[in-house]
């Protein structure tokens, strides 16, 4: 295992926090667009609070063009996705040409559907698949273990963040908590361990964890 510099394990990180940003906002994406078609169009209002993005669409029919294809927005789904292949083309010679090519076959899907201005949301779906491909390829192709280790640790301090701000039921949060204390046990740059251990005391409260559901986002944003 080689040292990694701390401006290259920054990439690293990032790339496992957008590339689940990605997938997991995605998946309740379509969550909340059957529910703002059958019952309620302001129903990605809530959508919005509970991530902390702030609520500058019009309607529905504006939240659902900007918060997947807009550019400028900086919440939206293609924007998100653009970082993650900003910090992807950097770590090109890490993660090899395959991992990088469905980072781009996610942008392409992206890209494809905005331009086809009668295609439907669910036209996305390839999306999901295109990034489970691309985990496969970073387990298969990215030889570095110390790499492949800072890239799930964000990825899955990403999906608790997401999963403790939507209300995730207890046993998938309590789930994804061991698997990102996993991986921080593998790495080799430092962290906040008063912070896990704040977090943890608060995750083993099971089902009361809820209570403290702000202090426990307070302690996972600075365990870094």
């Amino acid at each position: 295992m080689g040292i990694i510099s701390i401006e290259k394990a920054d990439h690293l990180f990032w790339l496992g926090r957008y590339t689940e940003r990605v997938f997991t906002t995605m998946r309740m994406f379509f969550k909340y667009f059957d529910r703002m078609l059958d019952m309620d169009d302001k129903a990605y209002v809530n959508f919005c609070e509970e991530l902390a993005i702030p609520v500058i669409y019009k309607d529905m029919d504006d939240f659902i063009d900007k918060y997947l294809f807009s550019g400028e927005d900086p919440n939206s789904i293609y924007s998100n996705m653009m970082r993650a292949l900003d910090n992807g083309v950097i770590l090109r010679d890490e993660l090899s040409s395959d991992a990088l090519s469905y980072i781009q076959l996610t942008l392409d899907c992206i890209e494809h559907v905005k331009a086809h201005g009668n295609a439907l949301a669910y036209d996305l779906q390839p999306v999901k698949d295109y990034l489970f491909a691309f985990w496969g390829c970073l387990d298969d192709n990215m030889e570095d273990e110390e790499g492949r280790n800072i890239i799930k640790c964000g990825k899955y301090l990403e999906r608790l963040d997401l999963y403790i701000r939507l209300h995730i039921p207890y046993p998938y949060v309590e789930k994804e908590f061991r698997k990102f204390s996993n991986r921080l046990d593998r790495i080799h740059i430092s962290y906040n361990a008063a912070e896990v251990e704040r977090l943890t005391e608060i995750i083993n409260q099971k089902e009361e964890w809820t209570t403290r559901r702000q202090d426990a986002l307070n302690a996972l944003w600075n365990i870094f």
